[in-house]
């Protein structure tokens, strides 16, 4: 399973293109901050986990949730055929096949 961490798209989505902008709509909004360097860290890289409060304001500095911010990629496809098709498949004239 992937996760494709979506800040920098959500926040152009919405006009802003600095951390020192959304520092400062967090801090507006959600009255919650965030240092400079912790800002920079969640621009640059996925982050392993995020604090609910956090998340929280995150989501309420650009109006939007959760599942904006975090996009699943599956990378596991199961490619095994259904059983009923192949029992299906193998059954001919109402007989099942021998074991």
């Amino acid at each position: 399973m992937a996760l494709e961490w979506r800040l920098r798209q959500v926040m152009a989505e919405r006009g802003i293109w600095t951390g020192a902008e959304l520092i400062r709509l967090m801090e507006e909004k959600a009255g919650y901050s965030l240092s400079a360097p912790s800002i920079s860290l969640l621009l640059s890289n996925a982050p392993k986990q995020v604090k609910a409060d956090t998340m929280d304001a995150l989501c309420t500095a650009l109006d939007c949730n959760p599942s904006d911010l975090w996009r699943h990629k599956p990378t596991f496809v199961n490619h095994r055929q259904d059983t009923t098709t192949i029992v299906k498949s193998k059954v001919a004239n109402d007989r099942l096949p021998p074991i």
